[in-house]
């Protein structure tokens, strides 16, 4: 009796059907040369942005900074996001290169240094998680067609595979150009403001999601380079 019960059980997982995939729960259909496209037709920009010490520059340098900041606020057109990621640091790499110095250093005083310095960082990630921050501004483009669509159509939207709602040659080329211009004018309020920033490629685009939808497993599976992820057609 026991047998044939777990002969049914069998069974009944071999003809299970896999659930609806993962990408038809996310807001993103594809990305391609360095945009995000979106279900409903609207386009996304990211730059990473370089941070600034607010707390150490003068009080004149801090007023010309809030000063340009305010400026840079007054000037925008549409709206922006700014996303700040926090992720535990990931010092194994670095660890495993002390560890090599140590193994083929011939010198006894600079092995003994490593040692002193490896068992001093060891103690120090004990002590407390060491984080690193990472700045990113979301610049959005939104064509007024798409603002007026209904509720139902956007629900449809939201529904439908990837692959149905995917952006005409046309379509593209033209929200692209549009997004390209309004990041061009972000980019240069920003240097107002003494920041650096470098807008994402495609690669960098897809890893930015990666870790943000797989914060578990990221630093364990490596994403593979674009030039060597093989897309299948449909979801």
């Amino acid at each position: 009796m026991v047998q044939r019960n777990e002969e049914m059980q069998s069974k009944k997982l071999a003809k299970a059907k896999p659930g609806p995939p993962t990408q038809r729960f996310l807001d993103i259909a594809e990305i391609r040369e360095n945009a995000v496209v979106l279900k409903d037709g609207t386009l996304r920009g990211v730059f990473m942005v370089s941070s600034i010490n607010f707390a150490l520059k003068s009080q004149d340098e801090q007023q010309a900074t809030v000063q340009s900041y305010m400026q840079f606020l007054n000037g925008l057109e549409h709206s922006i996001q700014v996303v700040i990621q926090s992720r535990k640091m990931n010092i194994d790499a670095y660890m495993e290169a002390l560890k090599e110095q140590e193994r083929t250093i011939s010198n006894d005083l600079l092995r003994t240094q490593i040692v002193d310095y490896r068992a001093f960082v060891n103690e120090l990630v004990e002590l407390g998680e060491i984080m690193q921050k990472k700045f990113y501004i979301v610049v959005p483009y939104d064509p007024a067609s798409d603002k007026q669509k209904g509720f139902m159509t956007k629900v449809s939207a939201a529904i439908m595979p990837a692959s149905l709602v995917k952006l005409n040659e046309k379509k593209f080329k033209e929200r692209h150009s549009a997004l390209l211009q309004r990041m061009n004018i972000i980019q240069n309020g920003l240097v107002g403001m003494g920041l650096q920033s470098v807008m994402l490629d495609t690669q960098g685009l897809i890893e930015l999601y990666y870790t943000v939808y797989n914060p578990d497993v990221f630093d364990t599976q490596e994403l593979a380079s674009l030039s060597d992820i093989r897309v299948e057609q449909g979801f």
